[in-house]
């Protein structure tokens, strides 16, 4: 199993990383363009000012990742991911703001974010959060994963609601909820990556959710797993 783990993380380490870019300042939006094609194992495959001007090309060259800022002109990029994940369940949505208040993060994560980012985060602990939320992880920085943690602590949660999860699926979840991601969730149930990925999406299907960070927070929130 631990030599199927170290093939799949070679694999990810080989694979590019097809990126959008989502940022209406335009030195900003140009910087992660250089930072991302200058980067190798990583190429940004469209840079756009609006998230209404996303939409209308992402289908003709579906990225791996979409890096998205929140407070953009027209459409949000809140409302935005919501779209995304609609049409593109297993597209990989991280966000990248200055906002860092409780109701943006939980908005955001309910909208299917794979994680979120603030913008004063080094160039490559950036590129570190994408490659991990390809390999299905939920980065946030670190002030952000603070005050996610506390907005939790303080809401009680209801009683444990059933999802009709099965005991294997539960504690997927529960590992999903522990931080494990989809190659160190195979080593731990000793099964395979695609088996990961399989019972992952029956988990989405049954929680009603696009994306392991709000796989996690209904987890939490509904008290599912302990």
């Amino acid at each position: 199993m631990f030599a199927i783990q170290k093939i799949l993380m070679a694999e990810a380490e080989n694979k590019i990383i097809r990126t959008i870019i989502v940022e209406d300042q335009r030195d900003l939006r140009e910087g992660l363009q250089t930072l991302i094609n200058f980067t190798p194992g990583f190429k940004c495959s469209g840079a756009f000012r609006s998230m209404e001007e996303c939409l209308a090309r992402i289908k003709h060259d579906l990225p791996d990742v979409v890096l998205s800022d929140i407070g953009l002109p027209g459409m949000s990029g809140i409302e935005g991911i919501k779209i995304l994940k609609e049409n593109y369940p297993d597209l990989i949505v991280l966000v990248l703001t200055v906002y860092d208040d409780n109701e943006k993060i939980f908005d955001a994560l309910c909208a299917g974010a794979s994680g979120y980012l603030l913008k004063q985060t080094e160039p490559a602990e950036l590129l570190k959060s994408v490659k991990e939320a390809v390999a299905g992880g939920a980065p946030m920085s670190p002030e952000v994963a603070a005050r996610v943690i506390k907005l939790f602590r303080e809401v009680r949660p209801p009683e444990r609601v059933d999802y009709d999860l099965t005991p294997h699926e539960t504690r997927l979840l529960k590992l999903l909820v522990d931080g494990h991601n989809y190659v160190t969730a195979a080593e731990e149930l000793k099964i395979s990556y695609n088996t990961i990925k399989f019972h992952v999406r029956n988990i989405y299907d049954k929680l009603q959710v696009h994306s392991k960070s709000e796989a996690v927070a209904i987890a939490m929130r509904d008290g599912i797993v302990k």
